[in-house]
């Protein structure tokens, strides 16, 4: 079987959501609308989470690993597993679990008109203070990048491998990742998706991360913006 869609999870001393990460994912491909892989990027965790990811993935033929020497943040991650990709569609999921794989599915019906399905979260179970700042730094973003979208720091997503591989990630731009696709002239949407609280292991951004680093990176991407380099190829000879 040919697998056409891969699922990114980036993991960072997540050692104790693994177990129930692998549960959730295994399930989720026994009911997946396509052949779907998974990969996990670790980002350098200081935890068990290498040994237990080459665990699961010993156990399970559709599940791949790569590891970074050292922390290089989430972006970072999103970007190897886009960069390893074989599949014509990826996607990635947090592996805190407060989405859940079985809502890729809700996103994989949208994806054939649309080149980046967002999940939007929809009753979020984040602390006030969580949530209020990421309201505050997506309003912020919008009002620089003008993607109509309202929850960028959604970890589940779905886009076209083509326009995913074109992205010029840096640090902190997985929460610009529809503006981006926009930039290729592509199409994106937002979808609601089921939001949980998380369970185990600890947040990995604090009130910097969520609100006043996103402002920083938005002048990154109107710089991007300015610069980007597209075209569309006509014939070759």
């Amino acid at each position: 079987m040919q697998h056409q869609f891969t699922i990114i999870v980036p993991v960072y001393n997540e050692e104790d959501n693994l177990d129930r990460l692998e549960k959730e994912l295994m399930a989720y491909l026994e009911i997946a609308k396509l052949p779907t892989c998974v990969l996990f990027v670790n980002d350098g965790s200081k935890d068990s989470s290498q040994r237990l990811i080459e665990a699961i993935c010993a156990r399970n033929k559709d599940f791949n690993f790569v590891s970074f020497q050292e922390n290089r943040g989430l972006s970072a991650a999103i970007k190897a597993g886009f960069d390893i990709a074989k599949t014509e569609l990826v996607g990635y999921i947090d592996s805190d679990l407060q989405t859940t794989p079985e809502d890729f599915n809700i996103l994989l019906d949208y994806i054939d008109d649309y080149d980046l399905v967002t999940g939007v979260r929809s009753q979020r179970k984040d602390s006030f203070v969580k949530n209020m700042s990421s309201k505050i730094a997506n309003g912020i973003r919008r009002s620089f990048t003008h993607d109509g979208m309202d929850d960028t720091g959604c970890p589940l997503k779905v886009i076209k491998t083509e326009y995913a591989k074109r992205i010029p990630m840096f640090r902190g731009l997985h929460r610009f990742l529809p503006a981006m696709i926009l930039l290729q002239e592509g199409k994106i949407i937002q979808v609601p998706v089921r939001h949980f609280p998380r369970i185990a292991g600890e947040a990995k951004f604090g009130l910097w991360n969520r609100l006043l680093g996103p402002l920083s990176d938005c002048f990154a991407y109107l710089w991007m913006k300015r610069k980007y380099i597209n075209y569309t190829i006509a014939k070759k000879g």
